[in-house]
């Protein structure tokens, strides 16, 4: 019971951590002084004095998404997707963490007074910022594909299957739209990455819940019916279930010799 319940908080954790991310950088972005939440990327609100929000906003969706991928792992595995679902959803973790380390240039003009190149090279530090954004935006569509093949394999997951593939494929054509848009200095950057978002964390959101669910009717379908007299009846074929049966058996057999003895002292 005690697994289950942990496991069952680990999956809430990504059910969660999509909802936290994007309601701070949504309110963040629209409170800040010269921030364009159309024309700015989200990692530029981990500049300014009020960065310290975004950076703890990636730090910490980034935990709850390690602890969402440990769930996943314990509810999968050794089952199909057990084992790379939970690795791309954890590289998806890694790598919103160390965004969250590692921030990007004051660039585009934001902060306000910064020139719209930056005015000089990228850091280390900005580039190794464009790297793991790269490895986030791609771990997504990556476990759609995984997950994708799970649902294939369960009855009715044609429909999950279809969601999970779609979600994969939309959200790689964004980040390909971002990706140009940003080079292009576009004034929609900002608008494309946040759609780009909204599919890959709806996404994450929605596995979290089916696991959940799953995770409810495999504890209801595990309940062993009861017998007369309140009496569990087991009908899992498990190891403690043949040895009950077998004892029974053996019983009734005692007690059925024991009858037929008793019936043949009794005859003259």
């Amino acid at each position: 019971m005690r697994a289950r319940r942990l496991t069952r908080a680990l999956l809430a954790c990504g059910a969660a951590a999509p909802a936290l991310f994007i309601l701070v950088f949504l309110l963040d972005g629209a409170t800040r002084a010269g921030y364009d939440p159309t024309y700015h990327p989200v990692s530029a609100l981990s500049l300014g004095e009020r960065g310290w929000l975004q950076i703890a906003n990636f730090v910490l969706t980034g935990l709850l998404l390690l602890a969402f991928a440990v769930g996943i792992r314990r509810a999968l595995h050794p089952g199909s997707a057990g084992t790379w679902g939970p690795v791309a959803v954890a590289v998806f973790g890694l790598g919103l963490l160390l965004s969250g380390t590692f921030v990007m240039d004051p660039m585009r003009g934001y902060p306000p007074g910064t020139s719209r190149d930056g005015g000089t090279d990228p850091s280390w530090h900005h580039m190794l910022h464009d790297n793991l954004g790269l490895v986030v935006f791609l771990s997504v569509p990556l476990a759609c594909v995984v997950l994708a093949r799970r649902s294939l394999g369960r009855p009715g997951g044609r429909g999950w299957a279809a969601y999970d593939l779609l979600s994969g494929v939309a959200g790689l054509g964004l980040l390909v739209a971002f990706g140009t848009a940003w080079e292009v200095d576009h004034r929609s950057a900002g608008l494309i990455q946040r759609a780009m978002i909204l599919v890959d964390w709806a996404w994450v959101t929605v596995l979290a819940l089916r696991l959940l669910i799953e995770l409810r009717s495999s504890v209801g379908r595990s309940a062993a019916p009861t017998g007369r007299a309140g009496r569990s009846v087991d009908l899992g074929g498990g190891s403690a279930g043949r040895a009950s049966l077998s004892t029974a058996r053996h019983r009734t057999a005692q007690r059925q010799v024991t009858r037929w003895w008793h019936l043949g002292r009794s005859k003259p």
